[in-house]
């Protein structure tokens, strides 16, 4: 069964309609929340938005691509191993809640790069944390970026690269356009509805499921299990991470990735800004988990239901293999519609995402770079907003570039490794500064730039690149790293080089900044968002 069969090519022309209305509505409600101030007012919208709010938006930021069509799509073709995602994502908002969150609010003003040098030296502290930033941001959006160019392929029955190539460019443009109008308090209130759109549309999708099966669960997993090739070896581990020791060591990898990532993400630490004091940024952490774990008991269902209704090899022979098993669920439960307003909950996806990640990017460039390394300060607000909006053109470039080169891999994997590429160049860094009063400039470099090195060159030759079948240079083979993920191996390293820089180089001792430090971030007391 291929696409054509299960998707009708009429249904293109109500899809584009619904992508359509979804992005002239939030432009306009973009335009019209859009603060046009200074620049605490565009990088985080005056710290303006309570713990409620900022918690759903912090869900809607991080319910990417990947949760809803590459974990839906690793379920129903590898069952459990699948799950493991959802798991890695959740279970990762512990680290954010327990050591992260409040600290960071009380701490810093705008970006990462506030928190890492506020005892530390200015410029090359806030150089390390914008390269950083900007690394894991493009990782990120490259794998957003894909995951709409499968989707919409699938949707509107593009089939060639090119096409997809095009398709890829307009969500690029359009994400631009999200962020250069309505700075964060326009990207966040497209965050919160997207974020109660797909919660939304997944416990619809899940009740109508069940419902096909008589609300019996047990049900639904039998016929999965009969529609996939591997029958009941999904509701174990072991269809995709257990094949041999190698594949064991690599989910190990990914776990490590997923599970620490989430508290070096650029784009989830900015959103801690957003709130107007430490109490409501834990808030945000807690309604962003519970709205998540809703979710991702969702995709369970979703994902095994996909393998019920549609069949693993329909998915697979899908344009956008994994990343279409919602879509095509959607159709087979409630037809063209249901397909059409999945559809549009997917694009918003995308977009909320890409418009959040964009912004981070292009707010520590201007603000951590241009403002505090190249003008030392000197500079007024308008100024940094408008290198803030060049930044997000190029950073916007160059993600499309990156996403058509990765077009039809699973996003739920691209997105583990923007969680190596965090864990491995900030979590260290951040928790050191934070909680090691003899942490000094000196080991933020080593920490910084040894997690992002190991991990680009270790990425550079995994199979991700090259030497495999599903390799993005399929064709040549200069592989020498066996793991698909490397956070086992770089997240390590950057903890390590971060302790050794710090006893190797000048140790420094400013008493008063540091008691500083240390009880704005208990107290809050001295923090400002102006």
């Amino acid at each position: 069964m291929n696409e054509s069969q299960l998707i009708p090519a009429g249904s293109a022309i109500i899809n584009t309609s619904v992508f359509a209305a979804f992005v002239l509505i939030t432009l306009f409600i973009v335009y019209r929340v859009s603060s046009r101030g200074t620049s605490s007012d565009y990088f985080v919208a005056g710290s303006s938005f309570s713990g409620v709010q900022n918690g759903i938006a912090l869900s809607g930021d991080y319910l990417s691509a990947a949760s809803f069509l590459g974990i839906a799509g690793a379920i129903a073709v590898y069952g459990y191993d699948g799950f493991l995602y959802s798991i890695g994502f959740l279970v990762a908002w512990l680290i954010n809640l327990l050591l992260i969150a409040e600290r960071t609010r009380n701490t810093g003003r705008f970006t990462m790069g506030d928190v890492l040098s506020f005892r530390m030296r200015q410029r090359p502290v806030r150089a390390a944390a914008a390269t950083s930033t900007l690394a894991i941001t493009i990782v990120y959006m490259i794998a957003q970026i894909a995951g709409a160019g499968g989707l919409v392929a699938l949707l509107l029955n593009v089939h060639s690269k090119f096409g997809q190539a095009l398709v890829i460019a307009a969500v690029g443009v359009v994400m631009m356009i999200y962020v250069l109008v309505g700075g964060m308090k326009g990207t966040t209130w497209v965050q919160i509805i997207k974020a109660a759109m797909l919660v939304l549309c997944a416990l619809l999708i899940t009740i109508f499921l069940l419902g096909k099966f008589g609300y019996n669960f047990t049900s639904l997993l039998q016929q999965a299990a009969e529609n996939n090739p591997h029958g009941r070896s999904i509701f174990a581990p072991g269809v995709q991470y257990g094949k041999s020791e190698l594949t064991k060591l690599d989910f190990v990898s990914l776990s490590l990735a997923l599970v620490l990532g989430v508290g070096g993400l650029p784009h989830v630490l900015m959103r801690f800004y957003t709130v107007p004091d430490a109490r409501e940024a834990r808030r945000s952490v807690v309604w962003a988990t519970w709205t998540m774990a809703t979710f991702y008991i969702c995709t369970l269902v979703i994902g095994y239901g996909a393998a019920a209704l549609v069949g693993t090899d329909a998915i697979l022979d899908a344009p956008g293999a994994e990343n279409s098993a919602a879509p095509l669920l959607a159709y087979q439960i409630g037809g063209t519609v249901l397909l059409g307003i999945i559809s549009a909950v997917a694009f918003a996806t995308i977009l909320a995402v890409v418009a959040g990640l964009t912004l981070t990017a292009s707010a520590s460039f201007a603000h951590d770079v241009y403002a505090n390394v190249v003008r030392r300060g000197e500079i007024d607000s308008d100024a940094v907003v408008r290198v803030a909006r060049v930044t997000a053109l190029v950073i916007g470039a160059a993600s499309i570039l990156g996403g058509v080169l990765v077009i039809g891999q699973n996003v739920a994997f691209l997105v583990g490794l923007a969680f190596a590429f965090a864990a491995s160049a900030n979590l260290s860094t951040l928790l050191y500064s934070l909680f090691w009063k003899r942490f000094n400039t000196t080991g933020t470099l080593w920490g910084i730039y040894s997690g992002l090195g190991s991990c680009l060159l270790l990425l550079v030759f995994s199979p991700v690149v090259s030497g495999a079948s599903d390799s993005i240079f399929s064709s040549v083979d200069f592989a020498f790293f066996p793991l698909k993920n490397p956070g086992i191996v770089s997240i390590p390293i950057s903890f390590i080089c971060a302790i050794i820089g710090t006893f190797l180089g000048k140790r420094e001792v400013d008493e008063e900044r540091q008691a500083e430090m240390e009880v704005r971030a208990l107290t809050g007391i001295g923090s400002r968002t102006g």
